[in-house]
């Protein structure tokens, strides 16, 4: 005889899975990137000059007459790289977030970031190489297929 499930009466918690141990490849080089983009937003609104400065010097290398950014230009780019920075620290948070919590865009978005890592030498290729060999490893595509 079977009895009627009691939805009124709390379930025992589901036997939560370990972590795999190359979990870590994926989610530390994400933390690095969160606090080296938050360190990265934080000293933003001391570049305004840097600009006109790194321009200055390109000029004179290339041979080209010499271009300054209007306060209005520095302002917008500083503006645009305001945004883009935070939209990215957003991405690696949440990426990471998913990691942790075993769903599986997270693994996708974390290849994407390992492969877009790669093009920054020399620190983000040694973190996007670690990032893929832990985003290809069988515990973490076990781990991360649950969800």
């Amino acid at each position: 005889m079977s009895w009627p499930e009691d939805k009124s009466s709390p379930r025992p918690p589901a036997e939560p899975q370990t972590r795999p141990p190359r979990l870590a490849f994926l989610t530390v080089p994400l933390l690095v990137g969160v606090f080296y983009n938050a360190i990265s937003l934080l000293t933003l609104p001391f570049s305004g000059n840097t600009l006109n400065t790194m321009l200055a010097e390109l000029n004179t290398a290339s041979g080209l007459p010499p271009i300054q950014l209007t306060p209005q230009q520095i302002q917008l780019t500083l503006w645009i790289s305001f945004a883009l920075t935070a939209v990215l620290i957003l991405w690696l948070y949440y990426t990471r977030r998913a990691v942790l919590d075993g769903r599986s865009w997270g693994r996708v978005s974390s290849i994407v970031i390992g492969v877009l890592s790669l093009l920054v030498f020399p620190i983000g290729t040694v973190l996007g190489i670690v990032m893929l060999i832990g985003a290809f490893d069988r515990g973490v595509v076990a781990y991360t297929s649950q969800r």
